[in-house]
């Protein structure tokens, strides 16, 4: 193909569509359509109707979304259902209705139930309860697959839609949010961390238990999985999904304790004081560990490893928080 489709990349200031956008522009392509929340609010339907009649993209990635860590999503969960069902459904449907052939949703670990077996398989989806402290974000996630499914199917043939899915493990690195509060554990621990080394805090108390297991992806191999699946022949896709089993797990394969990320931060880091952990606050689910079978038998396996981009991302915390 000589001419390089355009793309929309929704929520490209984020850690994921920066990304994105990075790993795309590294394959040659550079016909990019962007939009900052100021310039365009995607909860704001008529605006978001308007921007893809003029626009016209070729394909969409769809990055945007309210996100958080376990206190964020505790305080906020009307914020976190509406927002998240309201750019979903606006862009999704916009998309469609202005020719988008090809649109990726990027979703969450959190979609499955909170006693899953492990590690998580697709077919794991809606089979049990989910955890109550991220509950109103995980059934917006689980809506935007079946959004991209639904369309798929009373679509796909008279249509050409192809609409498809990635859910994501838990993902650290460049252009995370490292606010004190309403971050994800690694951002929160790398500040922490490093305040503590600054300060010389003799100790640093961890929320939970730290026994809770969790596995971690550097975010530009989130993005090449994501490239990845988008660029993926469509015979092929269908060949290992099913119309309403069609979400694809990305992650690196393996988990490790809480704890021993908190001691593999502070090696990091250089923090040398003691690590102590709160079993008053709560640890959320057990254990996360996606099974990525299905996405490594579609040719597609992480680079990065745990060390390499917890250093990465401490250089990015340096950079943007002197």
């Amino acid at each position: 193909m000589t001419t390089k489709p355009k793309i929309y990349i929704a929520g490209h200031r984020g850690m994921v569509g920066s990304a994105i956008i990075r790993t795309l522009q590294a394959q040659g392509y550079t016909n990019f359509i962007t939009r900052t929340h100021a310039e365009l609010d995607l909860i704001n339907q008529a605006a978001v109707k308007d921007f893809f009649e003029s626009e016209k993209p070729d394909q969409v990635y769809l990055a945007a979304a309210k996100v958080g860590g376990i206190h964020a999503n505790n305080t906020y969960p009307a914020e976190f259902i509406y927002s998240n069902l309201m750019v979903q459904a606006n862009v999704i449907d916009a998309a469609f209705n202005n020719g988008v052939k090809k649109l990726l949703f990027l979703g969450s670990s959190c979609i499955y139930p909170k006693l899953v077996k492990q590690p998580m398989s697709e077919d794991a989806l809606l089979t049990g309860t989910l955890e109550p402290t991220n509950e109103p974000y995980a059934v917006a996630k689980i809506a935007g697959i079946k959004l991209c499914e639904s369309y798929n199917r009373q679509y796909g043939e008279s249509h050409g839609v192809d609409y498809r899915s990635v859910m994501p493990t838990n993902l650290y690195g460049e252009g995370d949010n490292y606010h004190p509060e309403n971050s994800h554990v690694i951002p929160a621990m790398i500040r922490r961390f490093h305040e503590a080394k600054v300060n010389g805090v003799p100790s640093i108390s961890i929320w939970g238990t730290g026994t809770p297991r969790r596995e971690f992806l550097y975010v530009d191999d989130m993005a090449a999985a994501a490239v990845h699946v988008m660029n993926l022949d469509k015979s092929i896709y269908d060949e290992h999904t099913q119309p309403m089993l069609s979400h694809i797990n990305v992650g690196i394969g393996h988990d490790l304790t809480i704890a021993e990320l908190a001691k593999t931060i502070s090696k990091v880091i250089g923090y040398e004081g003691q690590i102590e952990f709160d079993s008053t606050k709560p640890d959320g689910t057990p254990r996360k560990l996606m099974d990525s079978t299905r996405l490594n038998n579609l040719g597609w396996q992480a680079k990065i490893n745990l060390q390499d981009g917890l250093a990465l991302t401490y250089n990015d915390f340096l950079k943007t928080n002197r």
